[in-house]
């Protein structure tokens, strides 16, 4: 935009052209249309970039060919590239490419630099920061005192976008986040781009200035004077607001049906099918049956058999040979030697732990077997004793700490199991974490194990006479390999003595083992194919293993190829990531030579994604021998065992995503970029069945184009979940049905865990497994396939290839995919934000699903597996509580959440059909009233008290001694006030004012006194003067530059002619630290009243006439609006006589006030109430329990106080700083066994949590649960509810929530679903009474109706004080009158929402009594999707998210729900709380979170009575005041 040429004017009519499209005046297309037309003469035509353009790369290019090239040369961090595809790269290419064209600039979080989490690596380097946040920190710094007015904002507005252009460096880095590729698409896309920021800019500038002059639709109070001054705001905050409206402006792919209807009770809709979804066409499947297991006429009769013959027959042939760190052979141990140590062990286990008669180990029971991975000898001897000693061995993983990621589920494994013995090595013992005493540590959720070392030397040579029983193999359990199921949970799959021995049959057959091959195994051998071929198949056939441990493969990842190489291995065991590894490193080695393999059996290839890395790794070593016939990948699960493997060349298949995303096979031909290409893994292993059905539900046979789950049924599988007979039976006993649900026949099958197909020639092809399925919207997709494509996305420099977990989470009635990486030390924070946003569009692109959420974890801080692997469960366990410590995250509800109710659409109804409505349905008016206010009998006094300036002088002259005020502090020194005292002060203060002020009748008079006599004396002396007091609360000392313009604020609009205050503050008004903030030179006349001259006034001034202004009470409400209200002598004595009467005040009672003495019924309590009833009141300044918390209490138990007054935040401070010391109290003999009535005075809803805790907390001090209840009252009448000595308990109600939205109340149990406790706001005053009427048609509603509380009473207000005397104003909220029904009564607009409900209680004169509950300030609430919500039932919700959050508040900017949440916990807890905050939002309110702020506790604005100044915080926030810790945009 040509900044010089655009008109003030201009910005005006593009502001209220904003404005009335915000306020949905017009449509969208009309608002687009008017702007276009408006912007067109100030955006000059783009030029075509010339052939030079492309010669210089744009900013947002993609890397140069240099550093593609030194990128691809270095290797990647764990080097695990098990889901690299070069064809599944270039199809994220072009679908990012399309996202191109179209791009929005996401709003990149904000953070704060000490918000970094350092990665526990020891190499690890801070990481870098952008350059665009440092330059915004200074300019936040150097602008952060920038104020003035709208006028000026308009005025200035060249030097604003000017400003935007320049030093706006987040928009234009934000711009260029997502830009790649050819250099003059992005500078034409960064020019255009630039000025829509701009031009975004101008328009959040603007439109901040108009949100705090103008309120929502709703709102019935014009703004008298704010206390905000107004503010150009920084452009960052407004800016990525704007570019994440923009993003959510995007046409979103077409919803699913709505998930609920718009009715109370939410009935969940069935989602109507789509007619496009592709649906299975094939016929039944028929189930495939293996090749039959062959007869071999030496085959042993059990496994142990077999080690016994090889052992006597063939003792000097190896059996395995072991490798050390290096990758030599450590040691080789021949079948002689396995076969006599186990013997042995057999032996001492069976003999030699117990007595002869008490042996500790009989056959039959469970041993776990406790060894490392680099000890592959100790183990073998281990398991095959206990198979020789028929115990039956349970290998699990080592223990290293108690914080080991699943080890308290292990734990289960070895309850479940009745595991009491666990066999170990003497080092590994050693290794073990030990308590100081040098015991084994008990770990969570152990049984009390015996270790017992299995070395050779501390075994027991056998008898002669001592034979193994080596029975025929049956169905007796021989080992136990335990599993993690998706949920997490370990359990035990037991094989038996057939199965075993038939297992290893098949694979012999299947692989064609022969006696004397050599081996190379770089699984685990403790289960699954590690052990199901290095362990027992080898033994079977005589086989020489070569174990290669992890820790080896680290250090050296082709020692697995180099040892094929030279022991002339036929069989090697491997997985992807080791083929990998293997290419990696296979520079180094020139004379490798692998053509001695006739196997490479890769235990992982039945992951789609293993086909790549099989094609790579014979591209490389082809040349080096290997034939592409070795490469044999197999399927297997360890309820199932094998159930697959190829044993010659492969076969391939291209599918569509899309298709397989609904369960169906369909052969990809249109679109390559969501193609997915399988390999087979051969056909099923010999003497098994095989059926394909569906993964949930009943298990219906599937079509022959479906996906669905292999179930199996073969001898040569696992039996049971060892002690868990329930879930046995799901897995292990299936039986499957055909389409009519008849069974198919009585054989059990057994469930796989695999997902896929029965191919052409029955070659079997998994697609994935169940516990990597994610259901999202009735689509499958496969984790495996989500991580791959996050991995296309280049350059892959910003997180560990290896180290990244997806998985779901169910939030609001579906699941939600959550994706996690470990973050490099070296990534920037630009390099995070484009690599994260780059996989959303990928993820979105190719498998058409919306990442719920993306988050990066410093590096080596996910939990993971012993093996090195991502501990899934653990990972989804500690996203959920709050304990994954994120340094980046990025959430997109918006694009996921499709489900969510449908918007309310209001219908119109007028006042005189809910009328009838009501009466049609039996119900009353909503109306309560209060007792009469009746004559007062003596009428002398009544004469006395028409004015309080009179009343005061009457005491001063019958009772001049009588003590009204004692005054306590934190030092307990004590000052009172009689009421000659009260008077002589008065008099010399009225004396000063008429001779220093030269003031005039009805002038009006600021005093500005910390609370104190002071401040009450000023106040009669005005009265005395006849003039107009204006309570101010004085500035505070530390913060003058936050609190004094507040001062100047109400001084300037009040007009007033003098301030009255004492020196000290005197002095601070004329400081220059005051002079900093505010005009110091032109203050009113000042007088300090601290030593006035005895004078007396000439007279004392009576008004003419009750209905003349006694004061003015100005206040803060919580929407940031100042507002001063009129206060007439007759409102003063009708409300002060109300009070008397309702808490029978006489002069022989006590009164404790801890309340502010500035507006509302505080300032009634403590400077009217006492002068009017003649009762002694007690003063506690609310800030002089900041220094002695228990001085409220202490008083009331010392004085014996009955009744006493406080305020929220009072009692906030006494429950937090004294609920853990009520017993050091009552040893100080604090007793409240006196307080009949603590109120709680407020103008909100009534804290049931907080008045509860109290009355919990300080019940063992004797304080009575019926003591605590609340007053509730508002700008038109400082006091409607009040409960007194009569009357009944305040009752409490619960209501539905999902009601009060729309509006209505329902009623509902407690512990109901959704419901909300509600207290009653106290008995309704004499004299006064409340109607509830509709806000918007200004009808009477009936009982139980949420609607606006009116009020009409002798002590309402009679108007607010204005500069100019807007009187419709004052009409409308003062005497306002029903539009049907009683049209002649005049009310007052209280602006608060509630209901009125007829109880079962009496009151005082036996009628039931009328109960008003107050539920919001009807300003606060935000209406969102056509509901109305209240911000503390959110705040209650979000508060709860997190055990780290302390205080929460939220509000609504351009239509968005933001929410700031304080930080109690350490900083890099911070992003913890974004997703919790979104999930707990959408489950409970089923709103949408679009930014989560995390701040520092004390951040969020709290007034005197402890109510949330949301507006002030929403202003500091777009002004960006706040220096958050953490600002998410949720996209």
């Amino acid at each position: 935009i040509q900044a010089t040429s655009f008109s003030g004017t201009s910005l005006l009519t593009l502001f209220y052209l904003s404005l009335f499209f915000f306020a949905g005046d017009i449509t969208q297309k009309g608002y687009e249309k008017k702007r276009a037309k408006l912007l067109a003469a100030y955006i000059p035509q783009t030029q075509t970039p010339g052939p030079g353009a492309d010669s210089s790369p744009s900013p947002d290019a993609g890397p140069s060919a240099s550093t593609r090239q030194h990128r691809s040369h270095r290797s990647g961090g764990a080097r695990d590239e098990r889901y690299r595809s070069d064809i599944h790269t270039e199809a994220v290419q072009a679908a990012l490419a399309k996202h191109k064209e179209e791009k929005m600039p996401m709003p990149m979080p904000t953070k704060r630099r000490s918000a970094f989490v350092q990665s526990p690596m020891d190499n690890c380097t801070p990481p870098d920061t952008s350059s665009a946040s440092e330059d915004e920190g200074s300019l936040r710094r150097r602008q952060a005192a920038v104020s003035a007015v709208l006028a000026q904002t308009l005025q200035n507005s060249e030097f604003w976008i000017n400003r935007s252009i320049q030093g706006s460096s987040t928009s234009s880095s934000a711009s260029s986040t997502l830009s790649h590729g050819d250099s003059s698409k992005s500078h034409n896309h960064i020019h255009s781009q630039n000025q829509t920021n701009v031009l975004a800019d101008v328009l959040a500038h603007t439109r901040i200035g108009t949100e705090t002059h103008t309120l929502s639709k709703n709102s019935f109070l014009k703004p008298i004077a704010y206390i905000n001054v107004y503010m150009p705001v920084n452009s960052r905050v407004s800016t990525k607001i704007q570019q994440l409206l923009n993003t959510l402006k995007r046409p979103k792919r077409p919803p699913l049906s709505e998930f609920f209807l718009d009715d109370a009770e939410q009935i969940v809709e069935v989602p109507q099918p789509d007619p496009n979804t592709p649906r299975p066409e094939g016929r039944q499947i028929i189930p495939v049956k293996g090749e039959p297991l062959g007869v071999v006429s030496n085959w042993p009769p059990a496994l142990q058999a077999a080690l016994a013959r090889w052992g006597a027959t063939q003792a000097k042939s190896p059996a395995l040979t072991a490798l050390d760190i290096t990758g030599k052979p450590l040691y080789t141990l021949t079948y002689g030697k396995l076969w006599s140590r186990s013997l042995k062990l057999a032996y001492t286990l069976l003999n030699k732990l117990g007595t002869k008669n008490e042996p500790v180990l009989k056959p039959g029971d469970r041993v776990a077997l406790v060894y490392p991975n680099s000890d592959p000898g100790m183990f073998w001897v281990a398991f095959y004793g206990c198979l020789l000693a028929e115990v039956i061995p349970v290998p699990i993983e080592v223990p290293l700490s108690q914080k080991d990621a699943g080890n308290q589920q292990i734990g289960f494994l070895l309850g479940s199991c009745g595991i009491s013995l666990a066999l170990t090595s003497e080092v590994c013992l050693k290794g073990l974490p030990k308590t100081p005493s040098g015991e084994i540590l008990q770990f969570k959720g152990w049984p009390r194990l015996r270790w017992v070392v299995t070395d050779t030397k501390y075994l027991t040579k056998p008898s002669k006479d001592w034979q193994p029983h080596i029975p025929t193999a049956n169905s007796d359990t021989a080992y136990i390999e335990y599993k993690a199921s998706k949920e997490g949970t370990v359990m035990g799959v037991a094989v038996s003595k057939i199965s075993m021995l038939t297992h290893c049959q098949a694979l012999t057959q299947a692989c064609n083992y022969c006696e004397g091959e050599t081996l190379v195994n770089v699984l685990d051998f403790k289960k699954d194919m590690g052990l199901w071929h290095g362990v027992l198949t080898s033994v079977m056939n005589r086989i020489h293993t070569i174990s290669v441990p992890y820790s080896v493969m680290k250090a050296c990842p082709l020692s697995w190829v180099q040892r094929v190489n030279v022991s002339k291995a036929r069989v090697a065991l491997v997985k992807c990531r080791d083929l990998h590894w293997a290419m990696m490193a296979h520079r180094d080695q020139k004379d490798i030579n692998l053509s001695s393999l006739r196997m490479l059996i890769v235990a992982d290839g039945a992951n789609p994604w293993s086909v790549s890395s099989c094609d790579a790794f014979l591209n490389v070593f082809q040349s080096h021998g290997l034939k592409p016939e070795v490469i044999c990948p197999c399927a297997s699960s360890t309820e199932a065992m094998t159930v697959a493997i190829r044993s010659n060349s492969a076969t391939k298949a291209i599918l569509s995503m899309g298709g397989l995303s609904h369960g169906v096979i369909r052969v990809n031909t249109e679109d390559k970029n969501s193609a997915l290409t399988v390999q087979d893994v051969g056909h099923v292993m010999p003497g098994a069945l095989m059926c394909i059905v569906k993964p949930d539900g009943p298990p219906m046979l599937c079509k022959t184009d479906e996906i669905g789950e292999i179930v199996l049924n073969s001898r040569a599988g696992g039996t049971m979940y060892y002690g868990l007979p329930g879930v046995t039976k799901n897995t292990f006993e299936v039986i499957p049905v055909n389409s009519g649900g008849t069974p198919i026949g009585e054989i059990p099958f057994t469930r796989t865990g695999l997902l896929g197909f029965v191919g052409p020639g029955s070659l079997v092809f998994v697609v994935g497994k169940t516990e990597g399925l994610l259901l999202v919207s009735g689509r499958r997709h496969n984790a495996d396939d989500l991580v791959a494509t996050a991995l296309a996305v280049e350059p892959i420099k910003t997180v560990y290839r290896g180290r990244i977990a997806v998985f779901s989470v169910m939030v609001f009635y579906d699941e939600r995919i959550v994706m996690v990486a470990e973050q490099r030390p070296d990534a920037s924070e630009e390099d995070s934000f484009q690599w994260m946003s780059r996989v959303l569009q990928a993820i979105d692109s190719i498998h058409q699903v919306g990442l719920y959420c993306l988050a990066l974890v410093p590096a080596n801080t996910l939990p993971k597996t012993p093996l090195g692997g991502i501990h899934m469960c653990e990972t989804k366990q500690r996203f959920l509580e709050g304990s994954l410590h994120p340094c980046n995250i990025l959430m997109c509800p918006h694009t996921c959440v499709t489900n969510l109710p449908k918007p309310r659409q209001k219908q119109p109804v007028g006042p005189a059909s809910i009328m009838v409505g009501n009466l049609v349905a039996g119900k009353r008016i909503a109306q309560a009233a209060g007792r009469e206010l009746g004559l007062i009998e003596d009428q002398d006094l009544s004469r006395k008290h028409q004015f309080l300036s009179e009343a005061l002088q009457w005491r001063a002259q019958s009772d001049p001694d009588h003590v009204l005020y004692i005054l306590l502090n934190a030092k307990v020194t004590v000052s009172t006030a009689t009421c000659l005292q009260l008077h002589k002060r008065a008099e010399k203060i009225t004396a000063a004012l008429l001779e220093r002020g030269g003031i005039n009748t009805g002038d009006n008079v600021v005093l500005l006194y910390p609370p104190g006599i002071d401040l009450i004396a000023s106040f009669y002396g005005c009265l005395y003067a006849g003039c107009i007091p204006v309570t101010v609360r004085p500035p505070h000392l530390q913060n003058l530059s936050a609190t004094l313009p507040t001062v100047r604020m109400i001084i300037d609009v009040s007009k007033a002619a003098c301030i009255l205050t004492t020196q000290t503050l005197m002095k601070t008004l004329r400081s220059k630290e005051a002079a900093a903030s505010v005009n110091v030179k032109t203050w009113p006349t000042i007088i300090d009243t601290d030593d006035l001259p005895r004078k007396r006034p000439p007279h004392i001034y009576k008004p003419p006439t009750a209905e003349m202004l006694a004061y003015l009470d100005f206040s803060v409400s919580t929407t940031g609006m100042l507002t001063g209200v009129k206060i007439s002598h007759a409102a003063v004595s009708a409300l002060c006589r109300s009070i008397k009467l309702q808490c029978e005040l006489y002069s022989s009672r006590q009164v404790a006030i801890c309340l502010d003495p500035y507006c509302g019924l505080g300032f009634v309590l403590w400077c009217l109430s006492s002068v009017y009833s003649g009762h002694q009141s007690i003063l506690i300044p609310p800030m002089e329990l900041e220094s002695s918390l228990p001085l409220w209490l202490s008083t009331l138990s010392q004085y014996k106080i009955r009744d006493t007054f406080c305020s929220y935040s009072v009692m906030e401070l006494c429950t937090k700083g004294l609920g853990t010391q009520t017993e050091a109290l009552k040893m100080r003999g604090v007793n409240l066994s006196c307080v009949r009535s603590c109120v709680v005075v407020a103008e909100e809803r009534p804290r049931l949590a907080l008045t509860q805790s109290f009355s919990k907390l300080f019940k063992d001090l004797g304080l009575s649960p019926r003591a605590v209840s609340t007053a509730f009252g508002s700008r038109v009448n400082l006091a409607i509810c009040l409960q007194g000595t009569t009357g009944p308990d305040p009752s409490t109600v619960y209501v539905d929530m999902k009601s009060l939205r729309h509006d209505r109340v329902r009623l509902v149990e407690r512990g109901a679903p959704q419901s909300l406790p509600l207290m009653e706001s106290g008995t309704i005053l004499p004299g006064v009474r409340v109607i509830i009427v509709n806000p918007e048609t200004k009808g009477p509603l009936g009982d139980s109706h949420l609607g606006e509380i009116w009020v009409n009473s002798p002590h309402n207000a009679s108007g607010y004080y204005t500069i100019y005397g807007e009187e419709s104003l004052q009409a409308d909220h003062f005497n306002t009158r029903l539009s049907f029904g009683e049209p002649h009564t005049l009310w007052a607009r209280t602006g608060y929402l509630g209901f009125v409900r007829r109880t079962e209680l009496l009151d005082a004169s036996g009628d039931r009594h009328d109960a008003l509950f107050v539920v919001g300030y009807l300003d606060e609430t935000l209406e969102l999707r056509g509901l109305r919500y209240h911000p503390i039932d959110i705040e209650t919700s979000v508060s709860r998210a997190h055990r780290s959050i302390a205080e929460s508040a939220v509000f609504t900017w351009t239509n968005l729900l933001v929410v700031v949440a304080e930080l109690s916990g350490s900083e890099q807890e911070a992003l913890d709380l974004v997703p919790l905050v979104t999930n707990v939002v959408l489950e409970e309110h089923h709103l949408i979170v679009g930014v989560v702020v995390i701040v520092d506790p004390g951040v969020i604005p709290i007034n005197s009575r402890g109510e949330k100044q949301r507006m002030h915080l929403r202003d500091s926030f777009l002004a960006d005041q706040l220096d958050p810790i953490y600002v998410a945009y949720n996209m």
